[in-house]
C-alpha cells in the first residue's frame, strides 16, 4: 500500500508547470463558485476531514434561531417552529448525500451513541433470523471509539468480538457472524473500503452491517440504497460542514426499521412521547433511531449548512475529490525530492477517499511548522501527515500551494 514518491522533470515548454496546471483546474472547476459560499481566508485549509469550514449562512441563521424562536418563541418553537420534527427533517435533507430513501435517516446524538446503537440493534436483527449468530467482527484499523463501542456491544448481546482487515471481512463473515463493523474510509490512511462488495458477502451469510461513514459522506457517492446497506452512521461536522460537535445521523434501510431494536430507548422515540408512559412503545420507522431530546442549536445549525449543497451532484464532487488528490500527488512529486515522505494513501481511485496520508520523520513538527505557515492538515502518532481535501471549497490553487510550502518545511529539516 505505501509508496515512495519520486522526483519527476522539471516544466517545459509543453508541459507547463505546477502553478499554472492549477490555475487551468481552477478556471474549468465546475464547482468553483461554491466556495464563495464558506467562510475563509488566506489559509490553506486541508483538514476538513476533522472540520469543515463554517458555511456562510450558517451565522445568521444561528443568530436567528436563539433570538427569534428561542429568544421570542421560547417554549411554543417546540411546534410553531418545528423543533420536534427536526431530526427527520434534517435527515431528509442529508439523505440524497449517501444515496438514502426519504424518511430512512434520523440527525440525533454523537456519532459513537448511534454506532452503538446500530451494532446492537444489527445483532439483534441477526438473531431474530437465527440464535446461534454470535459473533461481530470489526474493522481491525478502526477508529478506537468504534472499537470500545463494539466491544460494549458484543459484551451486551453475548457475542465475541473480533478484529479483521477491512479487506478481509467478505472472507472471514460466516454462519456465526452476526454483525460487521467497517469503516468506509480508514481515518488515518484515507483508503476507501468495498462497501458494495462486503455488504453483499455479509448478506450471502445472513449476516448485517454497520457501515461508519464519518470520513466518506459528503465527500464520495456512498449509494446506500442501491447497495442494501443495512444501517449507516457518521458524523456532520467533516465534509459536511455542521460545525464543531453537531450532531449525527443514523440510517436504517426502510424493510428493517420496524425491527430496529435500539438498546437506547428514549422518551422522543417512543410512540406517543407526550404520554409520559411508564412503558416503552417504539414509534414507527426512523423515528426509532431517536433517544433524548434534540440539540437544536447544532441540529439547525447543520440545517443551514447543509443548503450548500443544494443543486450539487455528489459524484462531480467526487470527481473534484479525485482531480484535488491527483493534483496533490503529481505536486508532491514535482516539488519533493525522493526519499523525504512516503504515500501512505493508495494512488488507485477506487481504493482511494478523499484525503492524502504521508509519512515521514518528525511528522509532529513538520505539521507544527506546516500550520505556522498557513497550510493546515493533521498529525497521527508516530509519523502520519493527513491532508483532506473538501472539494466544495478547496481550489487546486490551494493543493499546489501546499505541496510547495511542505517541501520547503522538509528541506529546511533535512539541512
Amino acid at each position: 500500500m505505501s509508496e515512495t514518491s519520486t522526483a519527476v522533470p522539471g516544466p517545459t515548454a509543453t508541459q507547463p508547470g505546477p502553478a499554472a496546471e492549477a490555475a487551468a483546474l481552477d478556471a474549468a472547476d465546475p464547482l468553483r463558485a461554491k466556495r464563495a459560499e464558506f467562510v475563509l481566508d488566506d489559509t490553506v485549509y486541508l483538514d476538513g476531514n476533522s472540520l469543515g469550514a463554517l458555511p456562510a449562512a450558517v451565522p445568521g441563521r444561528l443568530a436567528d434561531v436563539v433570538r427569534q424562536e428561542w429568544g421570542t418563541g421560547r417554549i411554543r418553537s417546540w411546534m410553531e417552529a418545528g423543533w420536534w420534527e427536526a431530526p427527520e427533517r434534517v435527515g431528509d435533507r442529508l439523505a440524497p448525500l449517501i444515496g438514502a430513501p426519504p424518511g430512512s435517516v434520523v440527525v440525533s446524538d454523537s456519532t459513537s451513541v448511534n454506532v452503538f446503537k446500530a451494532v446492537v440493534a444489527a445483532v439483534r436483527l441477526a438473531q431474530q433470523d437465527s440464535a446461534d449468530r454470535r459473533e461481530i467482527l470489526v474493522d481491525a484499523t478502526t477508529f478506537p471509539t468504534d472499537g470500545y463501542l463494539a466491544e460494549s456491544a458484543a459484551r451486551m448481546t453475548g457475542c465475541t468480538l473480533r478484529a479483521v482487515p477491512a479487506g478481509r471481512m467478505p472472507a472471514e463473515a460466516g454462519p456465526g457472524t452476526a454483525a460487521l463493523l467497517v469503516n468506509h474510509v480508514d481515518y488515518r490512511t484515507g483508503e476507501l473500503a468495498d462497501l458494495a462488495g462486503t455488504t453483499a458477502a455479509a448478506h450471502r451469510v445472513g449476516a448485517r452491517v454497520v457501515w461508519d461513514l464519518c470520513h466518506s459522506a459528503g465527500a464520495l457517492p456512498v449509494d446506500v440504497e442501491d447497495h442494501g446497506v443495512d444501517l449507516a452512521v457518521g458524523c456532520t461536522y467533516k465534509y459536511l460542514n455542521g460545525g464543531p460537535g453537531s450532531p449525527a445521523f443514523l440510517h436504517v434501510r426502510p424493510d428493517l426499521a420496524d425491527r430496529f431494536d435500539s438498546p437506547l430507548p428514549g422518551w422522543t422515540s417512543h410512540a406517543d412521547p407526550f404520554a409520559m408512559s411508564f412503558s416503552y412503545a417504539p414509534g414507527e420507522g426512523i423515528a426509532r433511531g431517536r433517544v433524548g431530546t434534540p440539540d437544536i442549536l447544532s441540529l439547525l445549525a447543520l440545517e443551514e449548512a447543509l443548503t450548500v449543497w443544494e443543486g450539487v451532484d455528489v459524484h462531480a464532487v467526487r470527481e473534484k475529490s479525485l482531480a484535488l488528490t491527483d493534483f496533490f500527488l503529481r505536486c508532491l512529486d514535482a516539488h519533493v525530492p525522493a526519499g523525504l515522505l512516503r504515500v501512505v494513501t493508495p494512488r488507485e481511485h477506487h481504493r482511494r477517499g478523499s484525503q492524502v496520508s504521508l509519512a515521514c520523520d518528525d511528522a509532529g513538527s513538520v505539521m507544527e511548522r506546516l500550520i505556522a505557515r498557513g497550510v493546515v492538515g493533521d498529525h497521527r502518532r508516530p509519523d502520519v501527515l493527513r491532508f483532506g481535501f473538501a472539494p466544495l471549497y478547496t481550489s487546486f490553487a490551494e493543493t499546489e500551494r501546499a505541496a510547495r510550502v511542505l517541501a520547503e518545511v522538509l528541506a529546511e529539516g533535512r539541512g
